[in-house]
């Protein structure tokens, strides 16, 4: 949905992809941000269809900062354990920063793991069913 806002006296146009999704995907003047809302005591809806996501700049969202390569490691780690529902790539394809590249499903919740960056894939470590442990490798970047 698009709103149109002011603060400050300065006018602001905002799109909003998914109120329901978190981190939420918003628009603000052609520059896209994620932002997870504060939630006191509202139950959370998460329907999510999950599509290509724009080739436009990603801000960086400190959830990411879990997926963060230690060290000189170029590899997406999981942010939560659980078990992996559905993989979007594999090796060799080509991802944007913040695609959504596969889904993690912990305590009947799904969530969306996007890429901390773009570039080329040398390995996906995990299949669908899989079981996995936080900060386990799942993908790996060619450098």
């Amino acid at each position: 949905m698009k709103y149109k806002l002011t603060v400050n006296d300065q006018a602001y146009e905002v799109e909003i992809e998914n109120i329901n999704a978190r981190p939420v995907v918003v628009t603000v003047d052609g520059q896209r941000f994620e932002v997870m809302p504060e939630v006191a005591n509202q139950p959370q809806v998460k329907t999510e269809t999950v599509s290509k996501v724009e080739s436009k700049p990603v801000a960086m969202n400190p959830l990411l900062a879990a997926n963060q390569p230690i060290g000189g490691n170029s590899s997406l780690n999981a942010p939560l354990p659980g078990t992996i529902v559905e993989v979007f790539v594999k090796a060799g394809d080509k991802v944007e920063a913040g695609q959504v590249v596969l889904i993690i499903e912990a305590m009947k919740m799904k969530n969306s793991i996007r890429s901390i960056r773009g570039g080329m894939l040398k390995n996906v470590f995990v299949n669908v069913g899989q079981s996995v442990a936080h900060k386990q490798a799942l993908i790996e970047f060619a450098d």
